[in-house]
């Protein structure tokens, strides 16, 4: 049987514990800070990435220039991509390469890609589309 979006988000909400964000700005007034502060303030491991600010730190986090560049010791649970869908498919192939303990690959809203969903789902990557957690963790944390 299948578990229905609301089963999957709550079990994502309540099961993750680092989420990499993709794209994350360093400016409070972007989607992307607004969602990782939030993230933050529930008690999640932000992890920035961003190439054009990487070594910096955004949210008191240091920032990466790739998925690929995170340590190894950073247990990445979930990817948040804020980028467009077209560069979704390069996002998600890095991390399936990289981040050996991914579960989920979360794409904000308005960002999809249907291949690149389909490949990570194969890889056993729970895969979440057009969505937002700020918006829907709140109901299961």
């Amino acid at each position: 049987m299948t578990r229905s979006i609301d089963e999957t988000i709550a079990e994502i909400a309540r099961s993750t514990k680092v989420i990499a964000v993709v794209g994350l700005s360093p400016k409070p007034e972007r989607p992307s800070w607004g969602v990782a502060r939030y993230l933050q303030a529930k008690g999640f491991k932000v992890v920035p990435v961003n190439p054009g600010h990487e070594g910096q730190e955004i949210l008191g986090e240091q920032c990466y220039g790739s998925l690929a560049a995170i340590p190894g010791e950073i247990a990445v649970d979930m990817v948040d991509i804020f980028r467009r869908s077209d560069a979704v498919p390069a996002v998600v192939d890095e991390a399936l390469a990289s981040l050996p303990g991914l579960r989920t690959i979360w794409m904000q809203l308005g960002v999809s890609h249907a291949e690149a969903a389909a490949k990570a789902r194969a890889e056993g990557v729970t895969v979440i589309e057009n969505r937002c957690p700020k918006i829907d963790f709140p109901r299961y944390i």
